[in-house]
């Protein structure tokens, strides 16, 4: 059987390579590919279905593909607990790295550090793309709290087509499936200390004005966790932030369309 790291390995496009790095005392896995200028990508709060869709961006970027804190392949750091916690530790990884000015992709709750970076270090990018952005409190089309659902009922709300998550979702009758639950508790349980609480920070709309690159929204519009209505609401709080929907397509919009990767791409160039 494949162990734990292999399986992650096949998660991320060929020709990235993957580094260990102890950033300010927390152990952290990344995977880096491409060549030109920085581009990092912060994920959600699982990656089971991997980083596939960055391939294209690794044809112009150097793309980095960190695993936060408690996700993925990085360990837990009880330093780090916190949207806060995570926007410094990202710092001290931009420095660690030597990236002065980079192009920050995040998605759902990487959407959310993402977002909360920029509001107090725009100087340190140069666009932003936020990709189902959570964080934000939008009373009439509230981010999803997936604690309440069934673990049956996670897929359903991630993708609208559930084919795309098949790949990565082993069969329960194999012995694969145990770790799968395992690996998913360590996200989740990660996830938890940051939105168990509420899945969105009450101050962040009150700062986003502060953010002073170009931003692009990009949502699926049968988003069920954060749901496309809410790109209003984010485009009236930043400045120079553009919109883009994506028809027929869930939270894990990069996965499932091809033209959203594209987008992002796009748009950063």
């Amino acid at each position: 059987m494949p162990t734990a790291a292999a399986r992650q390995a096949k998660r991320v496009p060929r020709g990235f390579e993957r580094r260990e790095l102890n950033v300010n005392g927390a152990d952290v896995v990344l995977f880096v590919g491409g060549s030109g200028e920085p581009l990092v990508f912060l994920h959600g709060a699982g990656t089971a279905s991997g980083f596939h869709f960055s391939a294209s961006w690794a044809g112009k970027y150097t793309v980095y593909l960190p695993y936060h804190p408690g996700f993925g392949e990085s360990p837990d750091s009880a330093a780090i607990a916190t949207i806060d916690d995570y926007v410094l530790h990202y710092l001290e990884l931009f420095d660690r790295l030597r990236l002065d000015s980079v192009r920050l992709v995040g998605l759902s709750i990487g959407g959310w550090i993402a977002a909360t970076l920029a509001t107090q270090n725009s100087h340190r990018l140069k666009k932003l793309a936020l990709v189902g952005p959570a964080g934000l409190r939008v009373p009439d089309h509230p981010t999803l709290d997936i604690f309440r659902l069934k673990p049956e009922e996670v897929p359903a709300h991630l993708v609208h087509d559930l084919g795309v998550l098949a790949p990565y979702a082993p069969d329960p009758r194999g012995p694969d499936f145990l770790e799968f639950l395992v690996n998913d508790y360590h996200e989740m349980s990660s996830y938890g200390k940051l939105a168990w609480t509420r899945p969105y920070d009450p101050d962040l709309a009150k700062w986003l004005h502060r953010i002073s690159v170009p931003t692009l929204l990009l949502y699926g519009d049968k988003d069920r966790v954060t749901p496309a209505q809410q790109a209003e609401t984010w485009a009236g709080l930043i400045p120079n932030a553009t919109v883009r929907i994506v028809k027929d397509a869930g939270h894990l919009v990069l996965d499932e369309k091809p033209e959203a990767p594209q987008a992002v791409l796009e748009f950063l160039s």
